[in-house]
């Protein structure tokens, strides 16, 4: 279908910023501007988050000896309930994002109160490459588990989640879980999938129909890439392509949503056939009219708090009710 009208008309203005000069591609700006211009973003695509829902800040061990920065959201009405965690992941490409950038998308998880979300501050390339985000992601689910208790949170009852690169990390720990579950402390009962980047090793048809103009670029994801995972060996790793896991054990049920405008789109739909073949139980989703990071676009296009409402019914049907 077309482009959704309400999208249309800020992709008209982005192109006019560019246009006029007052605005520039990602990948052709330094990062430290790159991770300012997105953040900015964020106050346009959703100015007026939920703001019933209470955060608290928290600290997340990592193996290393240091500590990453969190955040948990949860209704205030649900403090004295024990309840089962999306484990969220920011997207970003590994090189951008915060968790000021996805604080709108972690409160519209944890409105409906039948989820508390906690949202690792992962660390970025080019500082941290490859597989530093990785091994953030594990640490975060072994912190989840010892503090569990003490967060009112039920660790046998855990969500993982992201989009973007951060829905890639999510996939990484399902893959874990099913193939190497020593590695990981908790076994998730699902996986939450917003337009996944699954394989950074070739481009397909999708990145080169909607290289330019929706948001994501495709030069762009080509910057993130050699920020991240430099090499052809490093990109070819299942942990930063999952679509190159190959045949894996059956993994936790997934809900995999994609933009129908996003070069990472085709990547998308390969990858929940890899996961369908593998035994897994997926629901395949297509936001027809929209592009990537939809999710953080409720202030400018209705439509998306639909999204996460059939996201989270999904969840409480299929997996974690």
């Amino acid at each position: 279908m077309p482009v959704h009208p309400d999208l249309s008309a800020f992709l008209e203005l982005a192109e006019f910023g560019r246009l006029t000069g007052k605005s520039q591609p990602m990948h052709t700006l330094p990062v430290a501007q790159a991770r300012a211009d997105f953040e900015r973003s964020s106050q346009i695509l959703d100015p007026n988050p939920p703001g019933a829902v209470e955060v608290q800040v928290l600290q997340l061990s990592t193996r290393d000896g240091g500590v990453l920065d969190g955040r948990l959201y949860r209704l205030a009405s649900t403090a004295d309930q024990v309840l089962p965690t999306i484990l969220y992941f920011h997207g970003g490409g590994y090189v951008v994002g915060s968790l000021d950038s996805h604080d709108s998308v972690c409160r519209r998880l944890a409105l409906s109160g039948e989820f508390a979300v906690l949202a690792p501050a992962y660390r970025l390339a080019p500082e941290y490459p490859f597989p530093a985000a990785v091994h953030d992601a594990l640490d975060s689910v072994a912190a989840l588990k010892e503090q569990a208790e003490l967060l009112h949170l039920d660790p046998q009852r855990l969500v993982v989640a992201g989009d973007s690169a951060g829905a890639t990390l999510a996939a990484v720990l399902a893959i874990t879980a099913a193939n190497h579950p020593e590695q990981i402390a908790l076994k998730p009962q699902a996986q939450l999938l917003f337009y996944p980047v699954t394989d950074m090793s070739v481009q397909r048809a999708s990145h080169r129909t909607y290289a330019e103009g929706y948001l994501l670029e495709t030069d762009t994801l080509a910057w993130f890439y050699q920020h991240y995972a430099g090499s052809a060996a490093e990109r070819q790793d299942w942990r930063a392509s999952p679509l190159l896991s190959g045949q894996t054990a059956a993994q936790a049920p997934a809900y995999i949503s994609l933009a129908e405008y996003d070069p990472l789109f085709d990547e998308g739909v390969a990858y929940a056939e890899l996961l369908k073949q593998g035994g897994t139980p997926v629901q395949l989703t297509v936001e027809q009219g929209l592009s990537h990071d939809f999710l953080r676009m409720s202030g400018i296009v209705e439509s998306v708090d639909d999204i996460y409402r059939r996201a989270l019914q999904w969840l409480v049907t299929n997996a974690c009710g």
